[in-house]
């Protein structure tokens, strides 16, 4: 058994305790689609966000969660699972109605974010529990041996959306980089790029059209020591 594995196969134990059959991931459309906005908020996404969150709420709710997240929102950077201690709530609440509704690709995710494994009410709460959590410093970071390139990168191609320090933007559902995962943001700056993360921002792809692999390596790693926020 790989150990990339060991996460995911205790969530799916929880899930099958509490009785929630694993469903097909819906498909979407995405970046790939006529006229796709990858901020288009329907109806469900605009509940979610004007409704106030309930961190304690969040936290009971959080449960199905933890088997790849971490108790703590840390995350697990060798098997892919981002740290998400901290992240904007309009941030979290996107990306896990995106990953609900079939906008981005995440079968092993959509199970879990289902509405019989976490009903749409509890949304708001799970991503006010999250956002409550101190960022950890102990993320993965990158081997170090690109810095000045990806600091160029960064401050050249990054920084007017995601800050100057990593921290996002709320309200343009801009992530916080800072504090996250170096094996995360590579992979996910690479699926952005190859067309594979369908509800990427076209900015963002239109940015990495360009990018070698090593640019990517380098620009990600630097992204991973930007420091975060103190709570």
């Amino acid at each position: 058994m790989k150990l990339t594995l060991i996460p995911f196969i205790l969530a799916a134990g929880l899930l099958a305790q509490t009785g929630l059959a694993e469903t097909k991931q819906p498909h979407a459309a995405g970046i790939e689609s006529k006229g796709y906005a990858w901020n288009k908020q329907d109806q469900a996404t605009l509940k979610a966000l004007n409704a106030k969150g309930d961190p304690q709420k969040g936290e009971a709710a959080y449960e199905v969660c933890r088997g790849c997240h971490k108790a703590d929102a840390s995350g697990r950077p060798d098997a892919g699972y981002p740290q998400l201690a901290g992240q904007h709530v309009s941030v979290l609440i996107k990306q896990m109605l995106d990953v609900r509704l079939g906008k981005r690709d995440n079968p092993r995710m959509h199970p879990f974010i289902e509405q019989e494994a976490v009903p749409v009410w509890d949304i708001p709460h799970v991503a006010a529990y999250l956002h409550s959590l101190p960022v950890p410093a102990t993320n993965r970071k990158g081997d170090g041996k690109r810095l000045d390139q990806g600091k160029l990168l960064y401050e050249r191609d990054c920084a007017v959306c995601h800050e100057d320090n990593g921290v996002g933007d709320a309200e343009k559902f801009y992530p916080m980089v800072a504090g996250q995962h170096y094996p995360y943001l590579y992979r996910e700056s690479l699926d952005i790029r190859d067309g594979m993360r369908r509800n990427a921002n076209p900015k963002m792809v239109k940015v990495l059209k360009n990018y070698q692999d090593e640019d990517i390596e380098a620009v990600s790693d630097y992204m991973s020591r930007l420091l975060p926020p103190r709570k």
